[in-house]
């Protein structure tokens, strides 16, 4: 836990504003998260298949949720999206260079 005081934060999601506290070294990855989740809510609303604000979370943070296991297990989300957190796809590439490099290293040897 950070000894970081906590600043509020202003964020928008489906045109609702929130304010959330977090350390002030957190508050760019926090927007980020904001868009990308908003991005993902007004992809589903888009649809017409869910009606509703909340069951529209509830499918965004499914789907978030699959796509991190996915990454997890060291499969690739079904498709990228440029909004995707840094983190998420820093993992990702790091499980893809370490299953390029098993698949290429000669027999006997260990590149860990």
């Amino acid at each position: 836990m950070s000894t970081e005081p906590s600043i509020p934060v202003d964020i928008t999601i489906l045109d609702k504003e929130y304010r959330v506290a977090c350390p002030e070294s957190e508050r760019e990855a926090l927007e980020r998260s904001a868009r990308f989740l908003d991005g993902k809510m007004r992809e589903i609303r888009h649809t017409g298949k869910v009606i509703g604000n909340d069951r529209v979370a509830v499918m965004a943070a499914l789907n978030i949720t699959h796509e991190l296991l996915q990454l997890r297990a060291g499969h690739a989300p079904a498709a990228t999206d440029d909004t995707l957190p840094a983190s998420l796809e820093v993992q990702a590439l790091g499980q893809r260079i370490r299953e390029t490099l098993e698949r290429c290293k000669p027999a006997g040897t260990d590149l860990t």
